[in-house]
């Protein structure tokens, strides 16, 4: 029966069925055919799997990520990033990078990340001399900050899959972040040296303290946050509603960029991307309830342990099938389906569940902008208004410098352990 999960969901995958149904549909095709459970159990277990309150922080994150798009946020923090690295070779870039990198702290999202970044610095960059299919694949990369850097939502369910805090979580995604972010920013001055692309005039400190007072307000948010969850004054979940209130009071009171007509097209579009990763988790959690009752990881934990014998050789593995499998399947998706199978394995070879957290998440971060299925690319592709098929041969040195950060995450287990035992 496990063959047959397997398989049908491998079909429907390759005919193009939506991810969700994908798993929805394999799971109750095996559960029927192999009268496993009583098909209402299906319809309870994909309620159940978003019956969590740790899982209500997701539309909030979603919805003020929305709230920072629409409300101004994005060209305050592109004005601040300029004045810090927009004077250096390949500042243009870099400002690309360090923006996606405060715009993932308060949204949490890469695709949102990608578009509001993008739509103002991928146009910039090819008016500056940089190469379309460089600006794109640089703010697709870039872009993925979003579910390295806290908050995050892959992160949050990666906690509630491992049974970890999600605080933990949060605060073990700094420093990796911080690491993928430098690797990105000494390829943006490699490239632009070598194509001879200069920088914007350096700024003044005048200029830097002004810029850095307007976007103030905005990069407290993170702070706010961040320092809620960690202070033990709020749960992940009420850090989100605060995210919300504060983000709305920033773009329509102060910055006054958010117009009561753009409340119900904030609204719906916030709905719809709920809706969809929500959807995906049901599926998925599903999906992984079958799994279980099949002994799937129970199964692959005895072959892998009676065949792998270091713990350097398993997460070489579970590096390869990590990078694969965020190739086609959405994180949120991949997450719950594999943290059961992989998180005991990794645990039996002395991995801290955190730890290996953030190596599953790093992994699945590059699944965004890597094809086929790789959300980020397509929005950087609308964009910059170049084919996807262009931009996957251009891709290809930033999935090289984020998998060189990945093996170095996981040969050290303190780039993540070392904040949280703090």
């Amino acid at each position: 029966m496990a063959i047959m999960l397997f398989l049908l969901l491998l079909g429907f995958f390759l005919v193009g069925v939506p991810i969700a149904f994908s798993l929805g549909l394999a799971s109750a095709v095996t559960v029927w055919h192999g009268d496993l459970m009583p098909m209402l159990i299906v319809t309870q277990q994909l309620i159940g799997s978003v019956n969590s309150f740790p899982l209500m922080a997701i539309p909030f994150f979603i919805l003020a990520g929305s709230l920072m798009q629409y409300g101004g946020i994005s060209e305050r923090l592109v004005n601040f990033s300029n004045t810090l690295v927009g004077g250096m070779t390949g500042g243009l870039a870099m400002v690309a990078i360090v923006t996606s990198l405060f715009f993932a702290a308060i949204s949490g999202s890469g695709a949102a990340t990608t578009a509001a970044i993008g739509s103002i610095l991928i146009p910039a960059m090819m008016a500056k001399g940089y190469p379309g299919s460089y600006a794109a694949s640089n703010q697709a990369a870039a872009g993925a900050l979003g579910v390295i850097i806290p908050p995050s939502i892959p992160l949050i369910l990666y906690a509630i899959a491992a049974n970890v805090s999600v605080g933990d979580m949060f605060i073990a995604g700094i420093l990796p972040g911080i690491l993928v972010t430098i690797s990105l920013l000494i390829f943006a001055y490699i490239f632009a040296r070598k194509n001879g692309i200069g920088g914007n005039q350096k700024s003044t400190p005048k200029e830097m303290l002004l810029a850095a007072r307007k976007a103030l307000l905005a990069i407290l948010m993170p702070v706010i946050i961040l320092g809620g969850i960690y202070g033990g004054i709020t749960t992940p979940t009420e850090a989100a509603v605060i995210a919300v209130a504060y983000s709305f009071i920033i773009g329509f009171v102060v910055y006054r960029e958010i117009k009561l007509r753009d409340l119900m097209r904030i609204l719906q579009e916030s709905a719809v991307t709920t809706a969809v990763v929500l959807s995906i988790i049901a599926a998925a959690g599903l999906y992984g309830r079958i799994l279980q009752s099949l002994r799937v990881p129970t199964m692959v934990s005895d072959f892998v342990l009676s065949t792998i014998g270091s713990p350097l050789a398993f997460i070489i593995m579970a590096n390869a099938l990590l990078l694969f499998v965020g190739m086609f399947i959405e994180a949120a998706a991949a997450i719950l389906i594999f943290v059961p199978i992989l998180l005991p394995i990794a645990i039996s070879f002395g991995f801290d569940p955190v730890h290996f957290g953030i190596i599953m998440v790093v992994n699945l971060a590059m699944g965004m902008f890597t094809p086929p299925v790789g959300l980020n690319l397509f929005v950087a592709s609308q964009i910059s208004n170049i084919g996807v098929a262009r931009l996957t041969s251009a891709i290809l040195p930033f999935v090289a410098i984020v998998l060189v950060n990945v093996l170095i995450i996981s040969l050290i287990p303190a780039l993540s352990t070392w904040l949280p035992s703090l």
